[in-house]
């Protein structure tokens, strides 16, 4: 099954906010939710086959599926991008991003810079925006913090996250996290997201 290309109202922007695990992309979109920004938006809810942990919300935090349903939806062509991280596979709804452009809404993902790269390739026009710890320190300590990931987990996504942030310059922005100051941060992405528009009020995003 292939699915058509979709073509989106002008101005409609497809935004990426990536970052190494634990740098607060949950929290800094949860602040950007609460925001009234001028432009309509829509918040792709990624789909994964990792086990819900107990703060999470199943269709609000992720869509949590079982492999072979991941694996189904991934041959119907229904992900714009999938990727596997951290032993677990994700993927961004195409149909969740087409509907945003299509009715003038950015869409705005959270992944991983795996994704971003594979969404970049497929849609060169999407704005990547990348958010960094203050430092790799304090990043350690927010993944030790928040006490999701057993030790060998944690071991991972401690090296995932130092080739991660040397990839930096591959976005169009870089965003510091900087700690207790999450509104500040989404307001600085809010600006950055403005600023395009500005900027490309009559682009068309085809996805």
């Amino acid at each position: 099954m292939t699915i058509r290309a979709i073509e989106g109202q002008p101005g409609a922007q497809l935004v990426i906010i990536s970052g190494p695990s634990g740098v607060g992309k949950d929290t800094i979109i949860a602040a950007m939710q609460r925001r009234e920004p001028p432009h309509p938006r829509h918040y792709v809810i990624t789909v994964t086959t990792r086990a819900r942990r107990p703060a999470e919300i199943a269709g609000v935090s992720y869509h949590f599926l079982s492999l072979a349903d991941y694996q189904r939806l991934q041959a119907a062509d229904g992900l714009l991008e999938a990727s596997e991280v951290h032993g677990n596979w994700y993927g961004t709804p195409r149909d969740q991003v087409q509907s945003a452009l299509a009715s003038g809404r950015d869409a705005i993902l959270k992944i991983d810079v795996q994704g971003a790269d594979k969404v970049r390739s497929k849609v060169p026009d999407a704005l990547l925006i990348f958010v960094v710890p203050p430092s790799l320190a304090e990043l350690d300590a927010r993944l030790v913090g928040r006490s999701t990931e057993q030790p060998r987990d944690l071991a991972i996504r401690r090296r995932n996250a130092a080739i991660e942030l040397a990839r930096r310059d591959e976005y169009d922005h870089v965003v510091v996290n900087e700690t207790g100051r999450i509104d500040e941060t989404a307001a600085r992405i809010d600006a950055i997201i403005e600023a395009e528009h500005a900027c490309s009020a009559d682009r068309r995003i085809r996805v």
